[in-house]
């Protein structure tokens, strides 16, 4: 499916201000060819209190955000409604998950893989410098329910974060 790295974010937003404040700036990267978008999906907080999932064209009525799946495999890719976080959003707000491969990095995956290496470590350094030890921790253990680690890595990093 994906040559780059691939990456996701959920953001959160008060209501439905997706299409106002959001969507364009995602559009922006679609069409800048910086990034191509794997899976966009939406929740909101029902009236008891649960996520439940929402139509992007109830977000997105105009349709700002052009997406169409990639043809082929895309298991592996994460849903909105497994991620954890959902369950402590705001109430009367929504949230998109946002799954995208890094087109930038192609040519150098190409590259490094016509010379026989590959992509060995891929990670994002937080915005504020740093996350705190159980926000690490969750995230790996995300990372181990979605099958993205087996249990040895799994273990590894952990052993990483805690000596860190």
């Amino acid at each position: 499916m994906a040559v780059g790295p691939v990456e996701y974010l959920v953001v959160t937003f008060p209501g439905d201000r997706f299409a106002d404040a959001i969507a364009p700036v995602l559009a922006d990267a679609v069409a800048s060819q910086a990034v191509r978008i794997l899976a966009l999906a939406f929740a909101r907080r029902s009236g008891d209190g649960t996520p439940e999932r929402v139509e992007q064209r109830v977000l997105d009525p105009g349709g700002l955000v052009s997406f169409q799946p990639p043809e082929g495999e895309t298991s592996g890719l994460p849903d909105i409604m497994d991620i954890d976080a959902l369950g402590r959003m705001p109430e009367g707000s929504s949230a998109a998950l946002i799954v995208w491969e890094d087109l930038w990095s192609v040519p150098l995956t190409r590259a490094a893989h016509a010379a026989g290496g590959e992509l060995m470590v891929h990670e994002r350094v937080p915005a504020d410098g740093g996350d705190d030890v159980i926000t690490l921790l969750e995230r790996l253990a995300e990372l181990r329910t979605q099958d993205v680690l087996t249990d040895a890595e799994f273990a590894a990093q952990k052993a990483r974060i805690l000596t860190d």
